[in-house]
């Protein structure tokens, strides 16, 4: 049996655009509208969208995480940018295990298989390195 290649983009963006995070609050979850999956890193945060219609902001550095879209709806999120900072109201903390994405919120913990957690594990070092020069 033959592993089906995921089709993933990955991307980094210009933090010092005006509004880039929320800009690209709403790129992932046009991206996740479509159940297009891809995986977006500015500057110490990581976007993804999956191709069941989720989409998620995380902290790698801190393990937090914040479910932007659920099967292609947008979710309400506190996210607020000037032009020097941003602060985010972080829901949930999460890590990677093997091939699931894990959640813990106050609901409880939860794991997701078929999110780009490889991907994700990647973008997560290459932020740890840039961060660490």
């Amino acid at each position: 049996m033959t592993k089906k290649r995921r089709n993933v983009r990955s991307a980094r963006v210009n933090v010092a655009q005006p509004n880039a995070m929320l800009r690209e609050v709403d790129y992932i979850v046009r991206r996740a509208r479509q159940c297009d999956t891809r995986v977006v890193s500015l500057d110490q945060l990581v976007f993804f969208s999956t191709a069941t219609g989720d989409a998620w902001m995380l902290d790698p550095e801190d393990g937090l995480a914040l479910q932007l879209a659920e099967a292609g709806e947008r979710k309400p999120a506190k996210i607020v940018e000037t032009p020097t900072r941003y602060a985010v109201e972080w829901t949930a903390s999460y890590s990677l295990d093997g091939d699931v994405f894990v959640t813990v919120d106050g609901s409880g913990a939860r794991a997701i298989l078929g999110y780009p957690v490889r991907e994700l594990a990647l973008a997560a070092q290459r932020i740890a390195r840039w961060h660490a020069l």
